[in-house]
């Protein structure tokens, strides 16, 4: 995922340095500075989360207001029924990811039912204003809550004992979480980010194993790093 974002910004500053350079020696005369050119800083690196992060809802709502807004300044659309559309938008884009992620939800509500039948209680991490690091080495994990705020958390289970499907809910605002998980395992993602992101930093991806780490994430200007 990093070196597709990497590559995605170089070839946008290629772009547009071959455009000023053409510029400068009167081979082109591209205006590069039209009415509302820094909505290209709200579009541009929400088209590259489309395609580095896990979460798409963020992404899809920043190139709408990117969009809109570009609109407005070049006078295409009227301010006055700018939030007029937005609005419509983002519901729609909201309530179809929440369609769509009922049947995670629901493996995560079974995961966790199954943890509580079982009397397992569950793991509490959580860092405000501060930092904290869990490394729980030759202990069974069954699944835990970890929260971030203005703080930082760095989750290592590559030495914990993972015998069955486990559950994570992460909340991250205004932080970030690191997320070190076994090679021998699956993990599937869901999150709900806004000015936020999950990367996936992961070396090895396993996607035939039989256990399962289920990531149910939050992020409000805040990240997520699996790794």
């Amino acid at each position: 995922m990093k070196r597709t974002k990497n590559i995605l910004w170089g070839l946008l500053l290629i772009t547009i340095g071959v455009i000023w350079g053409l510029n400068a020696c009167g081979i082109t005369n591209i205006n590069l500075f039209f009415d509302g050119w820094w909505t290209v800083f709200i579009i541009v690196p929400c088209v590259i989360g489309l395609f580095t992060e896990h979460d798409k809802t963020g992404n899809l709502i920043g190139i709408i207001i990117g969009l809109v807004l570009l609109l407005a300044c070049q006078n295409i659309i009227q301010f006055d029924i700018l939030w007029k559309l937005l609005a419509p938008a983002i519901l729609v884009i909201i309530g179809l990811k929440m369609i769509f992620r009922d049947s995670f939800n629901r493996k995560v509500k079974e995961v966790m039912a199954k943890r509580k039948e079982n009397g397992t209680p569950v793991k509490e991490y959580c860092a405000t204003f501060s930092g904290i690091k869990v490394n729980p080495v030759d202990e069974r994990f069954e699944g835990a809550n970890v929260t971030a705020v203005f703080g930082g958390v760095d989750v290592d289970l590559r030495g914990a004992v993972i015998e069955e499907d486990v559950a994570i809910n992460i909340t991250s605002v205004f932080g970030g979480v690191d997320l070190y998980v076994p090679n021998d395992v699956n993990v599937k993602v869901a999150s709900t980010c806004i000015f936020g992101g999950i990367s996936d930093k992961r070396a090895v991806k396993t996607a035939n194993h039989p256990i399962t780490i289920y990531i149910n994430a939050t992020c409000m200007f805040g990240g997520v790093d699996l790794k």
